[in-house]
């Protein structure tokens, strides 16, 4: 009858210590993300903060942060442009390179999403779980850059002749780069800096998006995303330890 006690206690303590290990085994695997979730959740967030990027580029000039403003030192002049009595012009110009803005994004999507679902396990893991705060925008800029160059100056060029731009933008860089005593010059060809600032603005808003859902909870709008970025959470703070 000892025997059999020992025998039964032995297979309650075996019992209880194998339920804890399963307990811990399903809490496990219910908080960690699988890889296609980490895929999934890192994904949908981007999509998230890009998508906000090709909204808010759909009328640049509704947004002052977004639409074109003469490059550098331009500015300062423009004012002199304003007094040789072209200050409609420069209005005209402007609101042109805005609509040539807004038309290039219709080639940025596809671009974007293309990088997005080539995106590797190694990619999802590196940009995910670490702190620099806009990995996932680096990896945009190394991924699409080039692309959208191509894709955007054709457009950017051809709306800017259509709309008349290039003409008034000439009358204006032939006042200005004809000031007396400045050595200050413009191009006479604004197309790729056009351009070049369409993305760059467009990867400043990804990467703003991007930062807000790392560090925001609130900005973590489904389930997936919340669980893979609390996940990342955890793994950073460990990795701290």
């Amino acid at each position: 009858m000892k025997i059999k006690a020992i025998i039964v206690s032995l297979f309650c303590l075996l019992t209880i210590s194998s339920c804890d290990q399963l307990k811990q085994i399903g809490t496990s695997i219910l908080l960690n993300p699988s890889e296609y979730e980490m895929g999934m959740g890192l994904k949908e967030a981007l999509q998230q903060g890009l998508f906000k990027s090709f909204d808010a580029y759909s009328n640049p000039a509704s947004n002052p942060a977004l639409a074109f403003a003469f490059p550098g030192d331009a500015q300062k002049i423009i004012s002199l442009v304003n007094k040789a009595g072209l200050g409609s012009v420069v209005t005209k110009t402007t609101e042109k390179f805005n609509t040539a803005i807004a038309k290039s994004f219709t080639a940025a999507k596809p671009i974007f999403l293309n990088s997005l679902q080539n995106m590797s396990f190694t990619d999802v893991a590196t940009i995910l779980i670490t702190d620099n705060q806009q990995a996932a925008t680096d990896y945009f800029k190394t991924t699409t850059n080039t692309a959208l160059m191509q894709a955007f100056r054709p457009i950017v060029d051809s709306t800017i002749k259509t709309e008349g731009a290039n003409k008034e933008w000439s009358k204006i860089a032939t006042i200005v780069n004809n000031i007396p005593f400045s050595n200050f010059k413009v191009e006479n060809s604004l197309t790729d800096f056009i351009a070049a600032r369409a993305i760059e603005q467009m990867y400043k808003m990804v990467a703003d998006e991007e930062k807000k859902i790392r560090t925001d909870l609130n900005y973590r709008k489904s389930d997936l995303v919340k669980k893979v970025f609390s996940y990342a959470d955890d793994e950073l703070k460990k990795r701290k330890g």
